[in-house]
């Protein structure tokens, strides 16, 4: 715990200083604008200040080899704190003054030259970029000095066998840092080879990062400027890049690579990044980096990739460039469901046809076969397409609804009994088979216990079926089956509207089609004729957010005309392309379940 008073103290006496401490944290190093030199041109946060994590004693310095101003001062003038901060204090970086001569570098011999030519660095870029060598040991390695403004201020090595280190208590900039200056566009790559190499491909306007690419991307939020240490680089040259208006990450394909792009765009700024596709190597593999693409394609190819950088990808926003594969298909057709899967009756087809990723509701009053036509139209549509589905029929007993999936499938009756009249019962063989399409053809979703399953449960489920299965359609079946708790705040419309968009996003994201059957509200007066989409129970939404909505209609009147005709009123069709609004009539075959056209 802080001493309030002595911490007090300490505020006014920095702050006499020049130093405001009122956002800093004791214990840890907090970075700040040197009163002194404010940063330079740049306004880097150069000055270091440590506070006592008791609050009692501070120490500073300014890492700006122009600048270095240090200093500490405590709360009370007898305070032994200060000696520990002092200490802890001097445990952290400070930044070495480096020259050519101090670090021992020599001009490119003939062996690195030859290096370098191998992989198409000219001569003149090595000398434009001041690239030495260096005696390490028994070996001569490559140096590649790192300039700020015309001065040294770091410089990195690297051996034969590609093994990277750089200067001690230096300070960390972009390699190339100078050719950036004033530049609206900047180029961003990986290594300093890659910086060299887009010097080839006449591209000046380019840095490397000095400490490579992480593994993966992190999880957590971006850390404050002082808190940055991986990408202190950054910070320390924001002046260059907050006057570019445009950022290519040209960065390596592999994944770390892709990670560290993503990781420039999140402190950059991802709407004024532009990245690079590596062109393919070979049918499976794609060029790595900017060098490869120098070596094996030439300055051309790679002049070429960078001018075709595309626009760093934000979430949630697009162009319809990014789906030209998918309007492709769709003109040519390729996938062959851009008209729909019939329905299997003639009646429908200029009605109805079933679209991979639609939400269908269905509705009708009591007995009116809504369940029997659904389960008809998917065994036909897995007759005609193979199409497998996942059933939540809250309703139907597992083996009741077994029975009528079968009649369907086999045209005959499941029992010898009345409803079959003289009809012939499926012979064993043929439920043996039968059952085996059940178990290729349908999963379930069935909740066991007590409880009601809720939307979200049943998608999750449905989500598995998909991903396990393949199934390419969902039977809810019926809504007011599930659970529909809701908070006290939220109206019955709101939470339809909520549930329907979790149903179609759904169904949209999985290539899934969804009927979800809703029972109309008590229809007072009612007189025989079909229910509209707007007398579901619960919200108009139902037919507002839906793509398609049908009512499913059975004559009860001898008189009117037969029993067993059935009227499909297609109510809304939202693509014009697979159906439009009218009514079709269908004949039922109570011993089988079927639905036929009507000759």
């Amino acid at each position: 715990m802080l001493d309030s008073r002595s911490w007090e103290i300490l505020k006014i006496k920095l702050k006499q200083l020049g130093l405001d401490i009122g956002r800093c944290a004791p214990g840890v190093e907090n970075r700040m604008l040197c009163p002194k030199c404010n940063g330079g041109d740049s306004e880097e946060l150069s000055l270091s200040l440590f506070l006592d994590e008791d609050g009692f004693s501070a120490v500073w310095m300014c890492f700006r080899a122009k600048c270095g101003w240090k200093g500490s001062t405590s709360a009370l003038v007898d305070n032994n704190r200060s000696q520990s901060s002092l200490k802890k204090f001097s445990k952290m970086k400070t930044i070495r003054e480096i020259t050519e001569d101090s670090l021992e570098l020599e001009p490119l011999g003939n062996e690195l030259r030859a290096y370098f030519a191998e992989r198409l660095i000219s001569a003149e870029t090595l000398r434009r970029n001041r690239v030495m060598q260096k005696r390490h040991g028994h070996e001569v390695v490559i140096a590649f000095p790192y300039w700020r403004n015309g001065k040294l201020v770091n410089c990195k090595y690297r051996d034969f066998n590609k093994k990277f280190w750089q200067e001690k208590d230096t300070e960390k900039v972009f390699y190339g840092l100078d050719d950036i200056e004033g530049e609206s566009d900047i180029i961003i790559v990986e290594g300093e080879m890659d910086k060299l190499s887009m010097e080839e491909a006449g591209f000046l306007n380019c840095v490397s990062v000095p400490d490579g690419a992480p593994s993966s991307v992190s999880k957590k939020d971006v850390p404050s400027e002082e808190q940055d240490t991986k990408y202190q680089y950054l910070w320390n040259c924001k002046m260059y890049l907050k006057q570019a208006s445009r950022i290519i990450l040209a960065t390596d394909g592999d994944p770390p690579g892709q990670a560290l792009a993503e990781e420039l765009a999140r402190r950059v700024g991802r709407e004024r990044c532009w990245r690079v596709r590596w062109p393919k190597k070979n049918d499976v593999d794609h060029f790595k980096d900017a060098n490869e693409v120098l070596m094996y394609l030439g300055p051309g190819a790679l002049k070429e990739v960078v001018e075709n950088a595309e626009l760093y990808p934000i979430m949630g926003l697009f162009n319809f460039r990014d789906y030209f594969d998918e309007i492709d298909a769709y003109y040519h057709r390729t996938s062959g469901d851009e008209f729909g899967i019939s329905t299997g009756w003639r009646a429908l087809n200029e009605l109805y046809n079933v679209l991979p990723g639609e939400l269908t509701i269905v509705t009708g009053v009591p007995n009116s076969g809504k369940s029997e036509w659904i389960d008809a139209l998917i065994c036909n549509i897995n007759e005609h397409a193979g199409w497998k589905f996942v059933l939540c029929s809250m309703e139907n007993k597992v083996r009741e609804h077994a029975r009528k999936l079968l009649e369907k499938h086999i045209k005959k009756p499941f029992f010898e009994a009345n409803y079959g009249g003289s009809a012939e019962r499926m012979t064993v063989e043929e439920f043996e088979q039968g059952k085996a399409w059940l178990c290729n053809t349908f999963s379930l979703i069935r909740c066991e216990n007590d409880s009601l399953p809720s939307i979200k449960w049943v998608l999750d489920l449905a989500k598995a079926a998909v991903l396990r299965h393949g199934v390419r359609g969902l039977v809810i079946d019926p809504y007011n089956e599930l659970d529909h708790q809701r908070p006290v705040s939220q109206t019955e419309t709101e939470y339809v509207s909520q549930m329907l968009t979790m149903v179609k996003r759904f169904a949209q994201h999985h290539a899934c089609h969804v009927w979800f059957v809703a029972h109309p509200r008590q229809l007072h007066n009612w007189v025989g004729e079909p229910p509209n989409l707007y007398d579901i129970s619960g919200s108009a939404h139902f037919i507002n957010k839906c793509d398609n909505g049908i009512v499913i209609h059975r004559n009860r009147d001898p008189e009117a005309g037969p029993i067993d005709r059935v009227q499909v009123c297609v109510r809304k069709v939202r693509n014009k392309v697979v159906g439009t609004i009218g009514e079709a009539f269908l004949s039922y075959n109570r011993v089988t379940g079927e639905y036929m056209d009507i000759v």
